[in-house]
C-alpha cells in the first residue's frame, strides 16, 4: 500500500534515495516563426534514445539556499521504501526561480521511481503540492521542464498549466535542450 506524508526538513537528505532520470525517444521541437515575433511551432518529434540523469543532490539545495524552512516536501512510500517525492519552493529570496515574488511557489522537483510510474503516484504527489500552495495563499505555481522530457510536458499540460516562457539558452551544459516554464493560476 502506498503511503504519502510530509518529509520534515531534518530528514530531507532521504529524498536522494529516489532515483532521478528519464528516458525517451521523443522530444518537443520548438521552431520560431518569424524569429519568434509570430510565435512558435511546437511539435513532438522522434529522436534517438535519450537518457537524462540528474546530479541534483538534496544537500546541494541545503548548501546553496541554506534556509529551506518555507519549502514543503511530500514523499510516497511503498511499505518502508521511498518511491516518489515532490518539493515546493517558496519565499526564498536567493532562489531566482521565485522571481522575488512572495505569491509565487515553484515545483522544485517531482520524481517517481521507474517501476512505480503510471500508477497515479506522481499525480497524488502533485495534488499534495498544489493543495499546499492553495491553502497557503499562493497565486501561482511555476513549473520548469525540458523539451526533451515529453512525459513531463504532457503531465503539466494535463494539470492545466500554461506554457508561458521558452528559453533555448537556459542549459549551458545541455545546448540541445530547451527550458519550458509553465504556470498554474491558483
Amino acid at each position: 500500500m502506498i503511503k504519502y506524508e510530509e518529509l520534515k526538513l531534518k530528514d530531507l537528505v532521504k529524498y536522494d534515495e529516489i532515483s532521478f532520470y528519464y528516458e525517451t525517444t521523443k522530444k518537443y521541437d520548438i521552431e520560431k516563426i518569424d524569429k519568434g515575433l509570430s510565435g512558435f511551432n511546437i511539435k513532438l518529434v522522434d529522436v534517438e534514445f535519450f537518457r537524462k540523469e540528474f546530479d541534483a543532490k538534496t544537500s546541494n539545495w541545503i548548501n546553496y539556499f541554506g534556509d529551506l524552512s518555507n519549502w514543503k516536501t511530500y514523499v510516497a512510500y511503498d511499505n518502508n521504501k521511498l518511491i516518489g517525492g515532490c518539493v515546493i519552493a517558496t519565499k526564498t529570496p536567493e532562489c531566482n526561480m521565485l522571481e522575488n515574488r512572495e505569491d509565487l511557489a515553484v515545483l522544485w522537483d517531482i520524481r517517481v521511481e521507474k517501476e512505480y510510474q503510471k500508477k497515479g503516484i506522481g499525480q497524488e504527489l502533485f495534488n499534495l503540492g498544489l493543495k499546499f500552495c492553495k491553502e497557503n495563499g499562493f497565486s501561482q505555481l511555476k513549473i520548469e521542464c525540458q523539451n526533451t522530457n515529453p512525459v513531463a510536458v504532457n503531465f503539466y499540460h494535463k494539470q492545466g498549466a500554461e506554457l508561458c516562457a521558452i528559453n533555448e539558452y537556459a542549459y549551458i551544459d545541455a545546448p540541445n535542450e530547451t527550458q519550458m516554464l509553465w504556470y498554474i493560476n491558483l
